[in-house]
């Protein structure tokens, strides 16, 4: 059985993650390393990105219920992100304080708008402090890669991370542009999830067969760390990092396959 993790347990998570953030930029010989998983962004680029969006995501949580985002002065105080290290440390420390602190105010059941509102995950405060863990890890392991440190992300934060990944992320009403698809995905700490790609778009299902009961094989299936299928999610590494098996192709497509357009 795998730990489900609470509101509390987000919490403390985007904490620990935003604090390992600033240790691999605290220990950069410079803010301006270029960035291997974004080769356009620097250090200092990925840092005034990721703090912007913690900023937003706290002005959208904090403003509740709406039918909209608000408008970009809820935060961006026009200053922007300072160059100077130090300020910069600061104000990306100021940054996650400004989203704990709506997070924690709000409470996890707290209505507000997400833009995933064809997914089965719900639009809420606590869902938004989910989403920010992984959010936040994937661009820690960037900014640790710049400086030569990077580390896989933890089992608690990766497992969770992916599955908010498939039922945030991929679960959509959308239709599926291609020939429908069972793409399979399986973490070697033991848990499994399928996605059903059709016309009536892509569904997610946790993979639990019945104890001696084999699944329907799937078109495609990729098996590796939890870690890993995170990361490869997030385009940090390549399909060939991990075990997979099936037809290649369905896989470029879902790369390639922007719902939102």
């Amino acid at each position: 059985m795998h730990k489900t993790l609470t509101f509390s347990d987000h919490l403390r998570l985007i904490d620990e993650r935003s604090t390992a953030f600033r240790t691999a930029v605290a220990a950069a010989p410079s803010l301006d390393m270029k960035v291997p998983t974004h080769p356009e962004r620097t250090l200092f680029d990925l840092v005034r990105h990721v703090g912007t969006g913690r900023r937003k995501a706290a002005a959208i949580v904090a403003a509740g219920p709406a039918d909209g985002p608000p408008e970009k002065s809820a935060w961006e105080d026009g200053k922007g992100a300072p160059r100077e290290r130090e300020a910069l440390l600061a104000w990306w420390t100021e940054s996650v304080e400004q989203l704990t602190r709506a997070l924690g105010e709000a409470g996890p059941d707290r209505g507000c708008w997400t833009w995933w509102d064809d997914s089965p995950s719900p639009q809420t405060a606590g869902a938004w402090a989910r989403r920010q863990v992984p959010e936040i890890a994937v661009h820690t392991y960037d900014a640790q890669l710049t400086v030569g440190t990077p580390q896989p992300l933890s089992d608690e934060v990766a497992l969770d991370g992916f599955d908010d990944c498939q039922f945030t992320l991929c679960a959509t009403t959308v239709a599926w542009p291609h020939q429908p698809a069972v793409v399979d995905y399986h973490a070697i700490e033991g848990r499994s999830w399928r996605l059903r790609l059709s016309a009536d778009g892509a569904q997610v299902a946790h993979l639990t067969p019945a104890a001696g009961e084999a699944p329907d094989k799937a078109d495609v299936s990729a098996r590796g760390t939890a870690s890993d299928l995170v990361l490869f999610f997030y385009g940090r590494i390549p399909l060939d990092s991990l075990q997979f098996d099936g037809d290649r192709r369905i896989f470029d497509q879902l790369i390639a396959w922007d719902p939102s357009v």
